[in-house]
Parts: C-alpha cells; sequence; structure tokens
C-alpha cells in the first residue's frame, strides 16, 4: 500500500510540475535573432533592399496593426522597395506580459495589405517564451516560421 502511495504522489508531482512548466525564453539580441530566422535562406531568394528597422511603441501599429501590446523591445526586416510584400517582426514582451493576448491581437490587426499595391501571400504569428514573431510573406515565409519555432 505504501509503494501504491509513493507511486501517486510521485505521477502527482509529475503532472504539477509539468502544467506549470514555463517555455524557456530565447536569449540573445533581436539581431542576433533574426539572422537566425533567416537561415538557410540563399541571398539571391531575400527580397531586394532588406533592412532592419528598430520598432518602437509609437511606430509599432505600422508593423503588427496595433500598439496595445506590452512590448521591451522589437525589430522588424522590411523590403525597402515598397512594392515588395515581405515583413519579419520580432517583438520581446515584458516580463509577466499576456503572451497569447498579444498573439491574438496581431493576429487580428496584421495586415497583410499594408503595401496597398502588393499583399503577402503567407501571415503566420507564432510565440516562444517572450518572444513574438509576425511573418508576413511569400514563398519564404514557411521557412522563416519553421527557423523560428527551431530556436533555443
Amino acid at each position: 500500500m505504501r509503494k501504491i502511495g509513493i507511486l501517486f504522489l510521485a505521477v502527482i508531482t509529475l503532472f504539477m510540475t509539468g502544467c506549470g512548466a514555463k517555455e524557456k525564453n530565447i536569449e540573445g539580441s533581436l539581431t542576433d535573432i533574426m539572422a537566425k530566422v533567416y537561415e538557410g535562406i540563399p541571398e539571391e531568394e531575400l527580397p531586394m533592399a532588406l533592412s532592419n528597422i528598430e520598432v518602437t511603441k509609437d511606430t509599432l501599429a505600422n508593423y503588427v496593426g496595433t500598439s496595445d501590446i506590452d512590448m521591451k523591445e522589437a525589430l522588424a526586416s522590411e523590403s525597402m522597395v515598397g512594392s515588395i510584400a515581405h515583413s519579419v517582426v520580432l517583438i520581446r514582451m515584458n516580463e509577466g506580459a499576456d503572451v497569447a493576448a498579444a498573439v491574438t491581437a496581431i493576429q487580428e490587426n496584421a495586415n497583410p495589405r499594408k503595401w496597398i499595391c502588393v499583399e503577402a501571400e503567407n501571415v503566420y504569428v507564432e510565440s516562444k517564451g517572450d518572444l513574438i514573431i509576425l511573418i508576413m510573406s511569400g514563398e519564404n515565409a514557411d521557412t522563416l516560421k519553421t527557423n523560428f519555432e527551431n530556436l533555443q
């Protein structure tokens, strides 16, 4: 009977620990993380004039459709050519911020037609720890998403 009780406690402890487990944050600067997101995509397949742009609370809505996000920092990677529908935005959330609510807000407000004359074929919003990514792009979108999902 004692062995059953110990086994029962061990199983309960595992369930409680697993349910309370927090996803690990991705370490490093947003610039370094952005470089990892683009890994494996040949330069000739990248959008022309690709550039990283620091995103502030004041400019956040221009990139993700809303500024109602408790962010610590953000970085966008976009083509400087306005007729290319490509945008990747990394957002590091403040400690204790509601990441799931921010993901939902971005999903509901991101505009894949923000370039007016072109539209992004694919839109993905993913999170990992305190990091959120918005990907609006064409054929590279799946690779960018997979690279983000594989970050450690």
